[in-house]
């Protein structure tokens, strides 16, 4: 994956691992957990963990991980994709935390009925873990499917989003 335009990237502590953030000048353009599918490796942007979308998304990210927010993240977000990838990136901030939804209910949310596993590789191309929640697309039987992070965090994502959702926490 090329990411041109970087200005930012830090390293981002989380309780199922360490992250790499990246930011261009107008968002947060990725998010990955070390050994991730799809990880793009050593990034040319400087190290600046003040930059204000990393620093946005670390503190939105500290709120999730506390279980103290349902919202959806509202740091910029300027992930670099194909324009399917984009629709497909862009479906997905719209499953609410707590909720699950398959393949085919992305690809026809998209207006693609019929592509169900091209949808799939563009889950697994997302750049923007836990922000843009790939973690929330099921298999069309409600199995737990790919996750670039792992299975193990996968569920441990949708766990902690069914607690909050339970207990009832708001933004």
């Amino acid at each position: 994956m090329k990411l041109p335009n970087l200005v930012a990237q830090a390293r981002l502590d989380s309780p199922l691992g360490p992250l790499t953030a990246a930011a261009t000048a107008d968002g947060l353009a990725g998010l990955w957990f070390d050994g991730q599918a799809h990880h793009p490796g050593s990034l040319s942007a400087p190290i600046d963990p003040g930059n204000r979308h990393i620093a946005q998304a670390r503190t939105e990210l500290q709120q999730y991980w506390a279980g103290r927010t349902q919202r959806p993240f509202r740091v910029a977000l300027d992930p670099q994709g194909t324009d399917f990838q984009q629709r497909v990136w862009g479906a997905l901030r719209r499953i609410a935390a707590g909720r699950v939804t398959s393949y085919a209910d992305v690809a026809a949310a998209i207006g693609a009925p019929t592509a169900a596993r091209a949808v799939g590789a563009a889950v697994g191309r997302n750049p923007l873990s836990i922000i843009v929640p790939c973690h929330r697309v099921l298999g069309h039987d409600g199995s737990l499917t790919g996750y670039a992070g792992g299975l193990a965090r996968k569920q441990a994502l949708l766990a902690l989003e069914r607690e909050v959702a339970a207990a009832g926490v708001a933004a």
